[in-house]
């Protein structure tokens, strides 16, 4: 018999993410008085001299994707568009993937520089770049002999 480690805080994580796909929570972000109907998958990862942040918006056209940068929080919104039924007769019977606005914020270090994000969208996966500020960046110290 196998015996496992039961960890309270990550089955109480994997029921509130079951909740939140079910639609059973809406999100609010910041101030803003708009809910969000489903949020997307992020990867956050840093590199020496930025920030990488890879977001999966399959379906979302880039027009309805919007990108803010503002006191140090960023913001990524839009819209997934239901896809409508083509054929006359056709019937859909099961719709699971998510769709309608979609919403994430991340609080971002001050040592960035905010004017230089680079932003770019394809294969459904949004990349945003942002790079460190100068003071941010790790710098290497010599050591002398004495």
């Amino acid at each position: 018999m196998d015996m496992q480690v039961w960890n309270p805080f990550q089955e109480f994580e994997n029921l509130l993410d079951r909740y939140s796909k079910s639609g059973g929570l809406s999100k609010r972000l910041d101030t803003d008085v708009s809910f969000a109907d489903w949020s997307p998958s992020v990867d956050i990862e840093e590199e020496d001299d930025k920030y990488l942040i890879k977001v999966d918006l399959p379906g979302v056209d880039k027009k309805d994707i919007e990108v803010k940068l503002e006191g140090g929080m960023l913001s990524i919104r839009g819209t997934k568009h239901t896809e409508k039924e083509t054929g006359k007769g056709t019937k859909r019977h099961r719709t699971e993937r998510f769709h309608g606005t979609f919403a994430r914020s991340f609080t971002l270090p001050e040592a960035v520089k905010a004017d230089k994000v680079d932003a770019t969208y394809k294969d459904g996966v949004l990349t945003l770049r942002i790079p460190k500020a100068e003071e941010a960046k790790p710098k290497a110290i010599d050591i002398k002999v004495g």
